[in-house]
């Protein structure tokens, strides 16, 4: 994906009249714009150095649906673009991309991979920059500026599930990446992803999608003028079996409900989501059993892993202009409950009954956001000062227990756990010549929590922790239709409530554990560069470094901490697009990493040497002995796309997404092999909005991995389980037998897939 705008021609809604100076950004299409919304104009920006913004001819026509009409007043004003890596895709850009499930068309930010490893119901996994992201950990998440992202969650710390999200709602993504932003907070070290949602549509639509594995999926928008505003509907009902020899069995619902007036900086919104999902799913599997014939390539080793979820939201935001500069304020209210049942180790932890577990979330989360921004002059220089408060509040009840094919078996913990945090934050910018402007700021988080442990009083308690840190951003030029751009600063983001507060392991009552620091420091630095210097070539390039204190998590299946080491992480993001002619786009990304953690492992070398002491063999020894490598670190992510087609006629599209190999355990023994998989569409759509469109996933049928890990498990067909706990056991050493044989553990992608979808305009 490119950094910059597209050519001026390609959009004529937007008048250069319209570009702030201080505010290097392009503002949002509107159906009536406000002559008080362009107040902060002093002079427009070379339409070359625009930020990329709305579709081409080309990406509206293979869109998924016709033109989002009026853009979203929930979506927030456009940020201020600060850094080369800040991006704005438009929804007719995202819906463009053919994709396998919701989360993955966020893979139009570049240099991010969206995989899943667990079903259709569950959050995905993301990547990075280097980091493995997990399910959302520091990548902040926000639709309609509701935070996705969930603290002390039953899973893992961040658990953002994007299911929910139907993609022909969306209007525009902003893209920020680093530590730099003082407005945003938690989890949003490496990267913030702010989702704003349409407010009309021309038309009603309706489209019907069938494919291959049992896909169905029924979707409908429209929206009507009630009062002053905008009232919008979208629904959708769908399920997924998948290719698995246990089908999915996935049946979703989802609905939205939208009321707007005005523009995105005067005017409010309301919104209300309703979301619920259950599904069957086959988890990731080791590679000896797939190797060895005792497991097909999509079997499952527990055929009732799974679970169920649901969500409900209303929120609202509201923002205005005035002589002085502008304002905004939202607040939400999310109300949502998972269970999970998954087996990662089968029989390692219960060789009898197997090592299923259940995992429980139900929480209400709340929350208020505002800011001011004031127009200034410094030394007669343009100025603007933003002052801003933000505030959340979850009420969250947790449950993690062991379980046999879904039936209980014995609790691990049960805690009821209340956290609230204020983040303050002030930023300023100046533009000191028409070359050169600095913005610097600073942000303070403070945050306070409560865990009551119904089953342990020795993990109640109460921790408070507060961090704070500066900000720094610059822009020079622009210089023959070039932009250069240096950030730096700190950033942060919480850890699970439970490790704060637990001194006692609860898989083992009585051993005594050193609980973690709620808050955990980050800090990072950025320059690149920008520019169109190229005749109808949009490039950035943007060399980053990232040092994180500690990467502690949560472990959800054995309910205490895991603390890890500091890391260092740096590398380069190559971004661009081109566009020859009107019916064309080609885009391009490729991303490097370097990442490692920092200092000496004792605690895995003392494990290592234990194993050795003990006469484990190789099997159990492999991928166990101490090393800096960070497991599913990725050093390489690469796309490139092209889409052809006008806005009637015919369409098409072909991608390629590549994920390179990663180290999957500390020493490096084990790692990931490479994926790279082709996704196409081509389609056709008549002058009354009418569409057929035939999209093929996989289309080269690759025999790749979603994902790949490396730990220890343990198979009743595996010999060490045989003398661990057999008929006649040898007696191996307990440590041995309960670290397994280490080996890849893998989640296939789904092989050659088709999806035809049939749209009509009403």
């Amino acid at each position: 994906m490119a950094a910059l705008a597209h050519q001026a021609q390609a959009h004529p809604e937007r008048p250069p009249a319209e570009l702030p100076t201080v505010d290097v950004d392009a503002p949002k299409r509107t159906a009536k714009p406000k002559p008080q919304a362009r107040r902060t104009a002093q002079r427009p920006v070379s339409d070359a150095l625009r930020p990329r913004i709305g579709a081409t001819p080309a990406a509206t026509a293979a869109a998924a649906t016709p033109p989002s009409g009026t853009p979203s007043a929930g979506s927030g004003a456009p940020h201020p673009q600060g850094m080369a890596s800040e991006v704005v895709i438009s929804g007719e850009e995202i819906n463009a991309r053919p994709a396998t499930r919701p989360g993955e068309v966020l893979e139009a930010v570049p240099g991010l991979i969206v995989t899943q490893h667990s079903g259709e119901g569950k959050a995905n996994q993301y990547f990075l920059r280097g980091y493995n992201l997990d399910h959302g950990t520091d990548l902040a998440l926000f639709v309609d500026d509701v935070p996705v992202n969930m603290r002390t969650h039953a899973h893992g710390q961040g658990y953002a599930d994007l299911n929910w999200l139907m993609p022909e709602t969306i209007g525009r993504v902003d893209v920020r990446k680093g530590p730099y932003f003082a407005d945003e907070g938690d989890f949003a070290s490496v990267g913030s992803v702010h989702i704003g949602l349409v407010d009309s549509v021309p038309k009603a639509i309706a489209q019907m999608t069938a494919g291959s594995f049992g896909y169905r999926r029924f979707f409908g928008m429209d929206s009507v003028h009630v009062g002053d505003g905008h009232l919008l509907i979208a629904g959708e009902a769908g399920r997924y079996d998948g290719p698995w020899t246990t089908p999915d069995d996935a049946k979703k619902l989802n609905g939205l409900m939208r009321y707007s007036q005005g523009t995105a900086t005067d005017g409010f919104s309301i919104t209300g989501m309703a979301y619920a999902n259950r599904w069957t799913s086959t988890d990731q599997v080791p590679e000896r059993a797939i190797t060895s014939g005792t497991l097909g390539r999509y079997d499952s080793e527990d055929p009732t892993d799974g679970g169920k979820t649901n969500r409900f939201a209303l929120s609202g935001r509201i923002a205005g202009t005035d002589e002085a500069g502008s304002w905004k304020a939202n607040a939400y209210a999310v109300k949502s409950q998972l269970d999970l049942y998954n087996n990662f180790t089968y029989a390692l932890r219960d060789p009898d009954n197997g090592d299923q577990f259940h995992q429980h979330d139900d929480r209400l989360m709340v929350g208020a956001n505002a800011s001011r921004t004031l127009n200034g002059s410094f030394a007669g220089r343009p100025m603007e000062t933003t002052f801003g408060i933000q505030t959340r509040y979850d009420d969250i009840a947790l449950a993690l227990s062991y379980t046999k094919q879904r039936d209980y078996l014995s609790y691990v913990r049960n805690d009821k756990v209340g956290e609230g945090s204020v983040g303050l934050y002030v930023e300023n910018t100046v533009r000191w010549t028409d070359w050169l402007r600095t913005t610097v700021g600073y942000r303070g988080d403070y945050y306070q929590t409560h865990v009551y442990s119904l089953y342990n009083g020795s993990n109640t308690g109460d921790a408070a922790a507060s961090l704070g840190g500066p900000k720094f951003r610059m822009v020079l030029g622009p210089f023959y239709q070039t932009e250069f751009f240096v950030g730096a600063g700190y950033g942060m983001h919480s850890n699970d409530a439970r490790g704060a507060t637990t001194t006692d392991d609860p898989t083992a009552p009585g051993n005594r554990v050193d609980s973690s620091p709620l808050l955990v420091r980050t800090k990072g630095a950025e320059v690149g560069v920008r520019t169109r210097i190229i005749p109808g070539v949009d490039s950035s390039l943007s060399l980053f470094m990232l040092n994180q204190d500690s990467e502690i998590l949560f472990s959800g299946d054995a309910g205490n901490t895991e603390a890890s080491r500091p890391s260092r992480r740096y590398g380069f993001e190559f971004t661009n697009h081109y566009r020859p002619l009107p019916w064309i786009d080609v885009d391009a990304d490729l991303a490097m990493a370097h990442a490692r953690f920092v200092g000496d492992n004792t605690d895995q070398a003392n494990a290592y040497n234990d194993l050795v002491l003990a006469g484990a063999t190789a099997e159990v020894l492999r991928g166990n002995a101490p090393g800096n490598y960070i497991p599913n670190a990725p050093s390489m992510i690469a796309s490139a796309g092209i889409t052809l087609g006008e806005k009637t006629g015919w369409f098409g599209s072909l991608r390629w997404r590549y994920l390179g190999s990663t180290p999957l355990t500390e020493d490096n023994y084990f790692r990931s092999t490479a994926t790279s998989v082709f996704n196409g569409r081509i389609g056709f759509r008549d002058a009354n909005g009418w569409r057929i469109q035939l999209d093929v996933l996989n289309l080269l049928n690759t025999r790749a991995n979603q994902i790949s890990y490396g730990y220890g498990s343990l198979l009743p067909t595996d010999q060490l389980y045989q003398a661990c706990y057999g008929n006649a056991p040898t007696g191996v050493p307990a440590q041995v037998c309960q670290t397994g044989v280490m080996d890849r553990v893998l989640h296939p992608i789904e092989p050659l897939t088709f999806r035809v979808t049939v749209a009509g305009t009403f």
